[in-house]
């Protein structure tokens, strides 16, 4: 007989299986190991042990002792004494180990194998739902496999112990990255850069900045597309409202400022750390543990507010967040497109990448990257350049009797994973038409058939250049506005200035008799009414009214020479007063906003074309 259910009866060898099982629950995994192992030299097959001996060499992370100890108890399976239930355990048991080895194949046909042996008991575990939603989960992704080769980023770059969080700027010519100089108590963390060369080569990383890096640790950054807004965690900082939290700082005529505290709008008692921002720097997305989330560490995200403050953070939402972990949001370059890290969604073990897009302001449900992104070890986080060409990463490796190392690796990105559309890139420089000085101005994105500001850049008032990157999709207006300034518009397409290098912008002083087009005002043809993708233009020219409280201006109306003179001048001036009308609408009196009709008196080109005509015509207003 079998001695209490076992698959043998020497006593011996049952009491070193019973020590073992004392000894796992006091954490004393070697010295269990041993008696396991006693039990199996003292009785081949005992088919129990194989199993407790596999689990914990998994615990241990000794996977490959592990299958060797499961396929020597899987080959004793043939004996007289194994049951069903021995079956089922063995399987599962090497089922895992699979899992942990990253063989998915062999895993998920272990798992087809033994699944009917499971009784219904233990197929309303978690454990077993668990493990049947990763195997629903690999079915759909063993065939789906991208081939990717990652490279390390070569000298001077990766000389330090540890370096991690790599993001780039949104032209790829800097990158930013956390260091230290090792995994002690004493050895802190700065955020350190490097840029490349005209040769294409990387400069030696140097710190980002005395006003930056200070005695305590600051890591994890991100930064606007221009290189302008940075955000960044300080842990255990004398002004912080938790262990770890955000900061914010602004570079301004080159200098970077002295770094700011996001304050309580952002940062909680908890953690609060791996911050994000959107292209233009107007969303934050960042991970936390504090109270009110869906699990240990979810994504929440915070607005910035048009003066400038930041709205209280928000829980993304359980699409994204899981009860278990989300860490490292990276919200792609077109704002459409959230990468992270999570291990509450299916996935092949431990924490795995996904994205979830943005459809219609809401967030899909999130997809893995697959293999061979990600495996069966955790892959924290990454970041795609807004060229769309590579990802970057950073990977860890422990060796015995050796320090741990963190290195920045990079992959081409696979094309099979939709990015969205291409992006556009603006470049160039703001400056005073009159004496040529820059001017640190805004520029703002706007779609015109809803008046969405969809991104928002800021000029660097010591060079006058700026960055902007958008998505090549939506009719668009540029507004460029500095108070004191009139305002400069232009109509994306219709001007070209899509991937522009050296767009420069010249803003004219207000001043009296000073004249510019008043873009991005349609109406329909032969008609004088608004249409609607007018309202952009129309509420930038009422905040330059109100800015300039002691401007009155004249609003004319120009048309071409497609018929009769006296229709012409009529047209011009019934559109003039159209726009007269939203004025006096919006609070401002007839005699500061008066009108007249040029008819097609005034071409700014020969009428000799539909293009020119179409230019013609116009709607133009005069400072008086």
């Amino acid at each position: 007989m079998k001695a209490q259910g076992y698959s043998i009866i020497d006593g011996k060898a049952i009491k070193m299986y019973q020590e073992a099982g004392e000894l796992t629950l006091t954490r004393q995994y070697d010295a269990a190991i041993d008696k396991y192992k006693d039990a199996i030299k003292r009785e081949a097959s005992f088919l129990e042990a194989y199993v407790k001996l596999t689990q914990l060499q998994i615990t241990k992370g000794e996977f490959d002792d592990a299958e060797a100890t499961a396929l020597v108890g899987k080959s004793r399976l043939s004996g007289k004494n194994a049951t069903q239930k021995h079956r089922a355990d063995m399987g599962w048991v090497l089922t895992h180990v699979y899992l942990k080895q990253g063989r998915f194949k062999e895993a998920y046909n272990e798992f087809l194998t033994v699944d009917p042996l499971f009784d219904s008991s233990f197929r309303k575990l978690p454990n077993y739902l668990e493990m049947q939603e990763q195997m629903f989960f690999l079915a759909g992704q063993l065939e789906n496999y991208s081939q990717i080769e990652k490279e390390i980023l070569p000298s001077p770059l990766n000389e330090f112990q540890l370096q991690y969080f790599p993001v780039l700027t949104a032209d790829g010519q800097q990158i930013l990255f956390t260091k230290r100089d090792g995994t002690g108590n004493n050895d802190k963390e700065d955020i350190f850069m490097a840029f490349v060369s005209p040769e294409g080569n990387w400069s030696k990383p140097q710190s980002i900045a005395q006003t930056i890096n200070s005695p305590y640790n600051e890591g994890t950054c991100t930064v606007t597309a221009d290189g302008n807004i940075l955000i960044f965690t300080s842990c255990d900082a004398p002004d912080s409202e938790g262990s770890c939290d955000l900061y914010i700082a602004y570079k301004l005529n080159g200098m970077w400022q002295r770094p700011k505290n996001m304050g309580k709008n952002v940062n909680s008692r908890s953690w609060d750390s791996q911050p994000s921002l959107s292209a233009d720097g107007r969303i934050l997305f960042f991970s936390s543990n504090r109270k009110g989330g869906y699990g240990g560490n979810d994504i929440w995200y915070s607005v910035m507010q048009n003066d400038a403050t930041w709205s209280e953070a928000k829980n993304l939402g359980d699409v994204v967040n899981t009860p278990k972990d989300e860490i490292s949001p990276f919200m792609f370059f077109n704002n459409e497109i959230l990468f992270f890290s999570s291990n509450g969604h299916p996935g092949f073990g431990g924490m795995d990448i996904h994205l979830s897009k943005v459809v219609e302001g809401q967030f899909t449900k999130p997809e893995n990257l697959g293999l061979p992104i990600n495996d069966q070890l955790d892959q924290v986080a990454l970041f795609i350049t807004a060229q769309k060409d590579y990802a970057y990463f950073t990977e860890l490796t422990t060796s015995e009797g050796a320090n741990d190392r963190s290195l920045l690796y990079r992959f081409k990105f696979p094309s099979e994973i939709s990015l969205g559309e291409n992006l556009t890139v603006t470049e160039g420089g703001v400056f005073n038409s009159k004496t040529g000085e820059p001017i640190d101005a805004t520029l703002s994105l706007v779609s015109l058939t809803n008046d969405s500001t969809l991104y928002k850049f800021k000029a660097d008032g010591k060079t006058g250049a700026f960055t902007m990157i958008y998505p090549d999709k939506a009719i668009s207006g540029l507004y460029v506005e500095k108070k004191g300034f009139i305002p400069k518009i232009y109509n994306v397409e219709r001007d070209k200035i899509k991937n522009v290098k050296d767009l420069k912008v010249e803003l004219v002083p207000v001043a009296p008799g000073e004249e510019f087009v008043f873009e991005n005002v349609f109406f329909e043809f032969d008609e004088y009414s608004l249409k609607p993708e007018s309202i952009s233009s129309l509420k930038r020219l009422v905040k330059f009214l109100s800015e300039n409280p002691n401007v009155n201006i004249l609003i004319t109306g120009h048309t071409d020479n497609v018929g009769s003179a006296s229709y012409n001048q009529n047209l011009s001036l019934q559109r003039a007063k159209s726009v007269q009308k939203y004025l006096v609408g919006s609070g401002f009196h007839h005699g500061r906003v008066l009108v007249e009709g040029k008819g097609d008196k005034e071409p700014m080109v020969p009428n000799s074309n539909p293009k020119n005509q179409a230019l013609n015509r116009r709607i133009t207003i005069k400072v008086l």
